[in-house]
């Protein structure tokens, strides 16, 4: 059991920035990856950004050039610093945390979740 949860998150006004925090209880799995995704009502679920244990990364279309996500291995946290905030960045912002190297059938068990925070991005 991994417990997942997300801080940093508030009102903004357009052009500004944020920072997200994921921080992860202590985990023995060697190999997983920890992302970032976002939750506009009505719409799918939508990746921000990911990085894995050996610092593989990767973003969304949407987020390229303006988000960037980092760890510090220490805290067992995982950064989103969001700049240049448009409102269509509104949404809640979800963390995830996931096992890597299990068989299809098994990943529902090791893939968890936090409570999200929201971010909105108004004048």
């Amino acid at each position: 059991q991994v417990q997942v949860a997300e801080s940093g998150g508030g009102l903004v006004q357009p052009g500004g920035s944020l920072r997200l925090a994921c921080t992860y209880s202590r985990t023995v799995f060697s190999q997983y990856v920890v992302s970032w995704y976002r939750q506009i009502p009505g719409k799918q679920r939508e990746l921000a950004a990911a990085i894995s244990h050996d610092s593989r990364i990767s973003y969304g279309d949407s987020v390229k050039g303006r988000f960037t996500i980092s760890r510090d291995n220490a805290a067992n946290t995982v950064y989103l610093q969001m700049n240049n905030l448009r409102p269509e960045d509104t949404a809640v912002y979800l963390c995830n945390f996931k096992r890597l190297g299990v068989p299809p059938s098994l990943q529902s068990t090791f893939n968890w979740w936090g409570q999200g925070t929201q971010v909105t991005v108004s004048s």
